[in-house]
């Protein structure tokens, strides 16, 4: 009976010792909001809102301060690493898409007013090919801290930002030793080992487009030590006097507004600041293009959600993206 006793209060004992609670830190940021979870019971939220406070210094351009606004006053102010980290990081995308992601088109989102500020009226096609002429991320250089460019371009990391701080609040979990962990800001996502507290792999949602602004979930997925960024047009559009929609994603060839029946864009990468670029260039490039790119590009999983000629919703993977 001792025996049986013992034995049960041992069992008890390593029972509670291997229960796993995942800690919860959430909050606004970035003009939307973000969500970790990781197997610590450690609080890192003065950590995490002193690393938003620094990137938000470095790269937002609704903070009339920070690094990126005196950029393009044209103000000298030296850049701190992150923006390095970006700024390079965007160059690689930009030549690999051949321009189809293109910080400097910041001046044309501004203009059809998807942006910060300088909002156009009677934007015309004169206007725009005005505009046009300091688009072209290739007229950017980055030297010694310094930032060189055109004296009316306006760059705008808004696209690839978002995922570049759900890589850094990663990497700092990391840096803690914290191998089990879910980052999520504004829907961009970066996951590392599993969810602890269930013992189970991290699973995430793609969202069914809905253009009155109402949420639900196409499918679930499970994703593991990789990240995922979701580019689309069914919340962010404006429609005009005609009824006429206009995406917020700008074609840097033309400087108008997308065209496209792509409705959502998923992107999964080993980081988010890439998938979240990518996300955004694929928007612009379509279907076609699109397609061709991934033959060569294996490494980038791909789930797109669009429109048919019936005005239907259909869905593609890509390269392996996982299925529900």
């Amino acid at each position: 009976m001792k025996f049986v006793l013992a034995s049960a209060l041992l069992l008890l004992m390593v029972s509670c010792e291997t229960v796993v609670k995942n800690t919860k830190l959430s909050g606004p940021v970035f003009g939307t909001s973000y969500s970790v979870l990781y197997d610590s019971e450690v609080n890192y939220q003065p950590q995490f809102d002193s690393l938003f406070a620094v990137l938000n210094k470095s790269m937002s351009t609704y903070i009339p301060t920070s690094d990126i606004s005196k950029i393009n006053r044209n103000e000298d102010s030296l850049v701190d690493g992150h923006f390095e980290n970006v700024f390079n990081t965007s160059k690689t995308i930009y030549k690999a898409t051949q321009g189809a992601f293109d910080p400097t088109i910041g001046a044309l989102v501004n203009a059809w007013d998807f942006g910060p500020g300088g909002k156009i009226m009677n934007l015309d096609s004169l206007k725009i090919d005005s505009l046009m002429l300091s688009v072209g991320f290739d007229k950017v250089t980055l030297k010694n801290h310094i930032i060189n460019k055109p004296k009316e371009a306006f760059i705008d990391f808004n696209a690839i930002a978002k995922g570049y701080g759900v890589d850094v609040i990663g990497r700092f979990l990391e840096s803690k030793k914290i191998k089990n962990y879910l980052v999520e800001i504004g829907g961009e996502i970066r996951i590392r080992g599993i969810n602890a507290e269930k013992q189970a792999p991290w699973k995430v949602g793609v969202e069914q487009p809905h253009f009155d602004g109402t949420q639900s979930i196409l499918k679930g997925i499970t994703v593991k030590d990789e990240a995922m960024a979701t580019s689309g047009t069914y919340r962010k559009f404006k429609v005009d006097e005609n009824g006429n929609k206009y995406a917020h994603i700008i074609n840097t060839q033309t400087g108008y507004p997308s065209k496209t029946n792509l409705l959502s864009i998923s992107v999964i990468a080993s980081d988010c600041m890439t998938a979240d670029a990518y996300a955004t260039a694929f928007k612009a490039m379509g279907l076609d293009k699109i397609k061709t790119f991934l033959e060569s590009h294996p490494e980038l999983k791909v789930f797109l959600i669009f429109e048919n000629d019936q005005h239907e919703f259909e869905t593609l993977s890509l390269n392996g993206f996982p299925e529900a």
